[in-house]
């Protein structure tokens, strides 16, 4: 079976401001886009993002009140310098600061922020992780001979 995740969407309170919080860190909006969902196009998949009562519509719990679970998503980044700025960019857009870019244990980079809907971003940098152009991410002992 494929092991892959090729679609990511978030619930989100407010369409139009989600999108516009994504837009203001580089993440556009595509065509394909559709009124009552957004898509953002990725390396190899996309980002929707989805009215909370309407995603829980979809998932067969309409009526649900749908909460965040204990999951981060990240985004891999080529320096700490790169951390720092997209770090900075995601607040001045509206991001919950949850941890500053620091040093850690593990001999990378990291920061954490919540997206205005609650949604938990790692922003990061690990040393012995290279990234592809597209910012790809692969693990080295995964990666093509």
């Amino acid at each position: 079976m494929d092991q892959r995740v090729s679609l990511i969407t978030l619930g989100v309170a407010d369409l139009d401001h989600a999108t516009a919080y994504y837009g203001a860190l580089g993440w556009q909006k595509a065509d394909e886009s559709r009124p009552g969902i957004a898509f953002c196009q990725l390396p190899g998949q996309l980002l929707g993002l989805f009215p909370l009562d309407d995603l829980a519509k979809d998932e067969g719990r309409a009526g649900a009140e749908l909460d965040f679970g204990a999951m981060a998503l990240a985004q891999n980044l080529e320096s700490p310098e790169a951390v720092d700025r997209l770090c900075t960019a995601a607040l001045a857009a509206g991001a919950a600061g949850l941890k500053a870019p620091e040093r850690v244990f593990w001999g990378g980079c990291s920061s954490y922020g919540a997206d205005p809907d609650g949604h938990v971003w790692e922003f990061a940098h690990n040393p012995f992780f290279a990234l592809s152009r597209d910012g790809t991410l692969t693990l080295p002992s995964a990666a093509p001979p």
